[in-house]
């Protein structure tokens, strides 16, 4: 080879290798995102990433999560949550499930002050109850009134956001609440409520996925198989470490007593698992209840979704 044929080379090259250097991962994460949190404070998964040429850029989102998802602005997305992930399929967005964290049905609930006379979900009838639309616990809700022989129509749904429904049931304009981890926790760390539902028994699992844009998904499997890995071992490190986990996630979550992170986090299964087709059926009855509810344009076939599945 001619020095001259010796120097295109090298330059073609050092062009490859400084294309595969400049690679950059968007990911997308909301304040509930517990493990996506952890990894941007430590920079676990961009050390992990680095020797596949990857860089991480980090976008939080508090609202227009949805819009994200559809659009596959980003490469990975925030964990969310099961009745959530529904939204996408349903706008046919270009997404790929690459991950789960396996059920934790005691991390939302229905919760009454406690001098209510309330005891029962049946003695909801009648009454008003806030409720996040088209949330997990939106389908705790309707499946709860449900086994007690109720709808929808025997109570008077107010549909509210997190922080509104907060000040709602403060101030005693509604009757009840429908809630998650970490507002579950603060309510009962810091106030006096009483919970007379969760998901356990069967009425709500509440899982949560992570997604990938279909596109990314096919083009990068070694950086989702570092992604996944990544996930399932700060979980385990989250479940194994509660204090330490709660002082860190305390301040990233707007100053939350660690207390209340530990209390939260204890009902976090952080089990992070692959997705499986065969067992989707959680999804498929929050599926065919909100098409009913007519909370989705469609009826759904959860199984039709598109997985990615890591090695062992």
């Amino acid at each position: 080879m001619t020095f001259k044929k010796l120097i295109v080379a090298a330059s073609l090259l050092l062009a490859a290798a400084a294309a595969h250097a400049e690679q950059t991962l968007d990911i997308s994460y909301q304040r509930s995102s517990t493990l996506w949190i952890l990894l941007k404070q430590n920079g676990q998964l961009e050390q992990r990433l680095k020797p596949l040429g990857f860089t991480v850029n980090w976008h939080e989102f508090s609202t227009g999560l949805l819009s994200s998802l559809n659009a596959g602005s980003v490469d990975l997305h925030a964990d969310v949550a099961d009745a959530f992930a529904l939204f996408t399929q349903a706008a046919d967005a270009p997404l790929t499930y690459y991950a789960q964290e396996n059920s934790s049905p005691g991390a939302q609930a229905i919760i009454v002050q406690e001098q209510s006379p309330i005891h029962s979900i049946a003695d909801l009838k009648g009454k008003t109850v806030a409720v996040s639309k088209g949330s997990g616990s939106n389908f705790l809700l309707i499946s709860a009134l449900k086994k007690a022989g109720l709808t929808l129509a025997d109570i008077t749904p107010r549909y509210l956001e997190a922080p509104d429904g907060g000040a709602a049931f403060a101030n005693g304009s509604v009757d009840a609440w429908v809630i998650w981890d970490p507002f579950l926790a603060t309510q009962q760390l810091d106030h006096h409520v009483r919970v007379i539902a969760d998901g356990k028994d069967g009425l709500a699992d509440y899982n949560r996925f992570y997604l990938a844009t279909t596109q990314f998904a096919k083009a990068h499997p070694d950086v989702l198989q570092v992604t996944f890995d990544t996930l399932r071992e700060t979980g385990q490190w989250v479940k194994a470490h509660p204090k330490e986990a709660a002082e860190i996630l305390g301040p990233l979550w707007g100053n939350i007593p660690p207390a209340t992170v530990e209390r939260a986090n204890s009902r976090r299964s952080y089990d992070i698992i692959p997705v499986k087709l065969e067992n989707l059926a959680e999804q498929q009855r929050i599926a065919d209840t909100y098409y009913a509810a007519k909370l989705i344009p469609k009826p759904l076939k959860v199984s039709a979704i598109t997985v990615w599945t890591p090695k062992p």
